[in-house]
């Protein structure tokens, strides 16, 4: 019997080119070509993944542009937000660089990114943050005492007793984990918090995992890990890359060759969006469609937020070494997001000079107070240094730990000045701890 072959026909390669289709592969979509042709997102097409904009850099809606539906009272949470922000990034770099705190990492430039995305989500969608995602924390109640409380690591941390570093949140309360310095370790285990609330019956059908991160952590091993356990399995997690053109002091340009983070998300078939970082309405919108799409697919979604990092990477940085003053200072003056967002708001009739004056007055008088409470404040007590690290009985390498610490310190701690004047910023003056025994054992 003589076999029959489909009938050839034309199949679309781009958009001048033509070639015979003769079917497909077995169990795949994929049509079967005579003619040999290699295709590359940067080279080999004229189209590049467009961005997302509801609002011009003058506060304009853009014509075809959707406005979200907010009222005066969001917009202004929204707003008061986005200023928050910088005021407390100004004053705790200020406070770093007088010695009081250890390190600190600004979000300037990247306020519409993150409290548009914190405003999206629910308040009890897990969030895996990356460290600049304080304004999430802030969004969802955290309070300006507790950001201080955490940056001192006095008696008030409830993060982490002060035993992280400065900006490294946590707080179940809010669903926000805890923040961990190497770079990228959240973005796997994101996946595997979407994959939990998938297989929980009460938070399957309500609760997602936001993971954000920024696009030089998407050159690490875990961004694909995570990217491929999320789409696969399937879980669902909202992937945020804030590109804001800086991995410390490497430029965006010499990250990668293809078209920016968004480009990858099809390989791992997922619903991908690219976004104006600097618009807040158009992040609104942009992470309330991608939330939506992820509960009800429940699989990944990427969005990656194009903004610009204004400020030095973190305390240890200078980034007027790789990149120009005056580049910055352009950049903050045509381009600013809170300036977009507050000329849309008083186009509205929601603000004006003497609501800007009061605002900016009132949140730095608040965090000056915050600032001043915290630094009073003595530390935990030294025994909380071994509690909270294992469930159930203390193993023996804690017990010896504890051990040591209560022999250097019955040998040094009142002799030695340095463990002297440490000690006494702990409270109780280092003693009296059960907990720890370190000097009363």
């Amino acid at each position: 019997m003589l076999r029959k072959f489909p009938t050839p026909r034309l199949h679309c390669l781009g958009p001048q080119r033509r070639a015979v289709h003769l079917g497909h592969l077995p169990n795949s979509r994929s049509p079967l070509v005579p003619t040999l042709s290699f295709f590359n997102s940067v080279t080999g097409s004229d189209e590049k993944i467009p961005t997302f904009r509801v609002l011009d850099g003058v506060g304009k809606p853009v014509e075809g542009a959707q406005v979200p539906e907010i009222d005066e009272a969001f917009a202004r949470k929204l707003y008061e937000n986005m200023q928050l922000l910088p005021t407390l990034d100004t004053v705790l770099y200020n406070v770093q660089r007088q010695g009081k705190i250890s390190f600190h990492m600004t979000s300037h430039g990247e306020e519409a990114t993150i409290i548009g995305a914190a405003a999206a989500l629910e308040m009890d969608d897990e969030v895996l943050g990356q460290y600049r995602e304080m304004g999430v924390l802030l969004w969802r109640g955290f309070g300006i005492d507790s950001v201080m409380a955490q940056c001192f690591g006095n008696q008030d941390d409830t993060s982490g007793k002060g035993r992280q570093m400065p900006v490294h949140f946590g707080s179940p309360k809010h669903h926000f984990h805890t923040i961990s310095s190497p770079l990228a370790t959240q973005i796997p285990q994101a996946a595997g918090v979407g994959y939990a609330l998938r297989r929980s019956p009460d938070r399957r059908s309500r609760s997602i995992a936001a993971c954000f991160f920024g696009e030089g952590a998407a050159s690490e091993g875990d961004f694909h890990a995570g990217l491929l356990l999320a789409s696969t399995i399937p879980s669902p997690t909202l992937f945020i890359a804030r590109n804001n053109g800086f991995a410390i002091s490497t430029p965006s340009t010499e990250q990668y060759y293809g078209d920016g983070i968004a480009s990858r998300g099809p390989g791992y078939g997922i619903d991908t969006v690219r976004v104006d970082g600097n618009d807040i309405l158009a992040v609104l919108a942009a992470v309330r469609e991608a939330r939506r799409r992820t509960l009800e697919q429940g699989r990944a979604v990427l969005i990656e937020a194009m903004s610009y990092r204004v400020g030095h990477h973190s305390t240890s940085d200078d980034s007027f070494a790789y990149r120009q003053r005056s580049e910055v200072e352009d950049r903050k003056r045509v381009d600013n997001p809170i300036v977009r967002f507050r000329l849309y708001m008083e186009s509205r009739g929601w603000w004006d000079a003497a609501a800007e004056e009061e605002l900016k007055a009132r949140l730095k008088a608040d965090v000056m107070k915050a600032f001043k409470r915290a630094e009073s404040l003595p530390r935990c007590e030294l025994g909380e240094l071994f509690t909270d690290v294992y469930a159930g009985e203390e193993p023996w390498n804690i017990t010896e730990q504890r051990k040591e610490l209560t022999q250097l310190l019955k040998k040094y701690g009142q002799v030695w000045e340095p463990w002297r004047t440490e000690l006494g910023k702990f409270k109780n003056g280092g003693e009296g701890s059960d907990a720890v025994g370190c000097l009363n054992r």
